[in-house]
């Protein structure tokens, strides 16, 4: 079945997209659901506006993330941990923990799924991409360091930074979050409004018709 998509649906496509789905997939789930309209022609006279629509609050969304990713990029976290002669740790540091830590040290709330890395197993400094969006993923610094070197590696970097600099990447990344927010309330906000639109527009439109169609029969 040819629908109309009313959201942006993961891989499937965008909203304002005409897309070809499985008809049982289309009546039990998309189109109950708001999610998708079928594609008749009153509805295709929508598409071009929803798309539009769909296509403001993206970049708006979008706008937001590179905020956050402005905040996350280049944030270095470091784990003391033991290890073998060879650098090989004694177990390892998961994406919990590296999510965990930066969460802790920036307020950014990071989901551990968004953490493009497997388990780090070696010392060393590691680049992690953090999945943001799809084509948005600022990269964290892993420092790992034998237990017994945490403490000096932690006074050289204070050494090396501004005493108010981590004050203003919290603060940063607050304001970052809060703007991210607003605007996903907005989307929500925005395509429970379009989706009502359209489905009025399209409902009105399927009336006037047959109101046409009874007068022309009765002629």
């Amino acid at each position: 079945m040819k629908v109309i998509l009313l959201q942006d649906i993961y891989k499937q496509g965008v909203a304002g997209e005409i897309v070809e789905v499985a008809d049982g997939y289309a009546r039990n789930y998309l189109i109950p659901t708001s999610r998708a309209l079928k594609a008749t022609p009153q509805a295709l006279k929508q598409a071009g506006r929803l798309r539009e629509q769909a296509e403001t609050r993206r970049l708006a969304y979008e706008n937001k993330l590179n905020e956050l990713a402005r905040v996350i990029d280049g944030t270095e976290l470091v784990f003391g941990r033991r290890a073998a002669s060879t650098g090989k740790l004694f177990g390892s540091v998961t994406t919990a923990e590296i999510a965990d830590a930066l969460n802790a040290k920036t307020g950014v709330d990071i989901n551990r799924r968004r953490i493009s890395q497997t388990a780090l197993r070696e010392i060393g400094k590691h680049e992690v991409p953090v999945r943001l969006g799809t084509e948005i993923a600022p990269l964290l610094v892993i420092t790992i360091v034998r237990e017994d070197e945490l403490a000096d590696y932690l006074k050289s970097l204070e050494g090396q930074a501004a005493e108010d600099a981590p004050q203003n990447v919290v603060e940063a990344a607050g304001e970052a979050i809060a703007h991210a927010a607003e605007v996903v309330t907005g989307v929500v906000s925005n395509v429970a409004q379009a989706v009502a639109g359209v489905v009025e527009n399209i409902t009105g439109g399927s009336d006037e018709s047959e109101s046409e169609a009874a007068e022309s029969s009765n002629e």
